[in-house]
């Protein structure tokens, strides 16, 4: 039986960082009716009125700004070490809303670390940081509990920061669940990898725009979605995906996404890469969706699209499964999260 079990519980120091001693307090609890801005189409006079009690000029102005509602600001940190052919912990920080589980089966080594947001989504103006240091022999899989959601923002964007370190001899798979983005959402989110030469890594980030579930179109919002890799403290590649409210009518264009509403990017950073890039080419026509692979400064970097959100999850599971059987053990696999 898999378990979740908190890192607080594992006795020592884990949560001790000399340089966060500035960190807010916890959350407070607000009323509900701070939900409603986020979830329903309410006039402006219906908005000012729940924003008055804050009193700030804009709201008094009739302009309210998410900078008016309390926003969530979190982090979740771990270092991570290879010792004996285990992962050994060497240090986790956790601040709300952001916790950090590890899956355990009994007497079993750590294989994969679980993300969780217990605020339930993003809104605008929420600033979420993540950060995986793998040092040398360590292994492990980082991923989400669930898909993110990225609710409709009034006027700031949400901002998520990851970086992730991959020293000598170090395996790291980064691989969250998806994105979902809401009509007129605002994300701004910043991948900062560094690399040293022997590591092994691979990276997924996905987007999806709108809820299909609910028939949603997303036609206004704002997003980018930046890389940063670099080799040895060399940049070795940059990449930006952004589309802001004027671009959603042209989206549909066949030289932009066509009729695409989910899209990831996957890097892959580690040996025989020419051999594994033929690989991947070989198996993206099996996996059901637009998919393409490339060599770009000494990574792989491949590009998946699908028109729904479940073909694309179904693609990127049929990916992880074969990729896994040409990489061999590690922690590139479908992480056991994805299927509870």
């Amino acid at each position: 039986m898999i378990q979740l079990r908190n890192m607080v519980g594992l006795g020592g120091n884990l949560f001790q960082r000399t340089c966060c001693s500035d960190f807010p307090g916890s959350f407070r609890y607000e009323p509900t009716r701070w939900w409603k801005p986020m979830f329903d189409a309410i006039s402006p006079s219906d908005l000012t009125d729940d924003l008055c009690p804050l009193g700030s000029p804009e709201v008094r102005g009739g302009n309210p700004s998410d900078k008016d509602l309390q926003r969530a600001d979190g982090s979740g940190w771990m270092v991570l070490s290879g010792s004996d052919n285990r992962t050994r912990i060497v240090d986790v920080f956790q601040r709300s809303p952001i916790r950090i589980m590890f899956p355990s089966s009994g007497a079993s080594p750590i294989e994969e670390a679980v993300l969780i947001n217990t605020s339930g989504g993003i809104a605008g103006g929420d600033r979420l940081e993540f950060g995986v240091t793998a040092l040398a022999n360590a292994s492990i899989a980082v991923t989400s509990q669930a898909a993110e959601k990225v609710y409709r923002a009034l006027s700031e964007p949400a901002r998520i920061s990851t970086k992730l370190k991959a020293f000598e001899a170090a395996k790291l798979a980064w691989l969250p669940q998806e994105t979902i983005v809401f009509n007129s959402g605002r994300l701004s989110r910043e991948t900062e990898i560094e690399l040293s030469s022997g590591a092994e890594l691979l990276a997924l980030e996905w987007l999806v725009m709108g809820r299909a579930a609910h028939g949603e179109e997303m036609v206004v919002g704002r997003i980018t979605d930046s890389w940063r890799v670099k080799k040895d403290g060399r940049l070795i590649w940059a990449d930006s995906f952004r589309v802001t409210d004027e671009m959603f009518p042209h989206l549909r264009r066949n030289a932009l996404l066509s009729n695409c509403k989910a899209i990831a990017t996957l890097i892959y950073f580690g040996p025989c890469l020419d051999t594994r890039l033929e690989f991947l080419r070989d198996i993206a026509p099996s996996l059901g969706c637009h998919c393409a692979a490339t060599s770009v400064g000494g990574l792989i970097i491949v590009r998946f699209a699908t028109e729904v959100s479940s073909n694309l999850r179904h693609a990127l599971r049929s990916f992880l499964q074969q990729f896994n059987r040409e990489l061999g053990a590690g922690p590139f696999r479908v992480p056991k999260m994805w299927s509870c």
